[in-house]
């Protein structure tokens, strides 16, 4: 049986839903006049190296990281070959296979990814979201939903700004930079 409460409660919960959905979207449409454009597959084309950091929920570093990126265009898919080197020695490889599924968006799939990522692109800037596992220490995994803004500077450079969330709340950043070679 439907409470008066509960009634008010899922009324309540659809309002916010629809409210903070309408943030994203205007979030990255106000992007729409910053130039140069994002263009995703063109930026990403070749080799891209990039440096970052992880922090956690109260802003304390902890883990850095270098990556060098190979991007190679094939049958219209954009596949990201990720190598990185964090600073205590460890290796790891990403390898991201990007479809283009309309005017400015994208599909990307990866092995830590659950399901497929979305991503959308508006003038300068791009978003992707996505769920991933994240490894623990002691080898256990996490499952953690990230909102990756990604926002092109230039020709040669791209800034990169992801929260972290589990369960809603934010559990760490990343931040990343991406240069081309000159």
């Amino acid at each position: 049986m439907y409470t008066v409460k509960r009634v008010i409660f899922a009324v309540v919960a659809l309002v916010s839903l629809n409210f903070s959905l309408l943030g994203c979207s205007s979030d990255l449409d106000s992007y729409r006049d910053q130039i140069p454009e994002f263009d995703l597959f063109g930026y990403f084309q070749g080799t891209t190296y990039a440096w970052g950091m992880v922090q956690d929920f109260q802003g304390n570093q902890t883990r850095r990281f270098e990556v060098v990126i190979e991007g190679q265009v094939n049958n219209g898919q954009l596949v990201l070959v990720e190598d990185f080197v964090f600073a205590d020695g460890e290796m790891s490889q990403r390898i991201w296979t990007i479809s283009r599924v309309g005017p400015g968006e994208y599909r990307g799939q990866a092995d830590d990814v659950i399901g497929v990522a979305v991503g959308r692109e508006v003038g300068n800037a791009l978003n992707w979201r996505y769920d991933m596992f994240l490894e623990r220490e002691g080898g256990s995994t996490v499952e953690v939903h990230f909102n990756d803004w990604m926002y092109r500077q230039d020709e040669n450079h791209v800034f990169n700004l992801a929260d972290i969330k589990k369960f809603g709340i934010t559990v760490g950043t990343v931040t990343l930079f991406f240069q081309k070679p000159q």
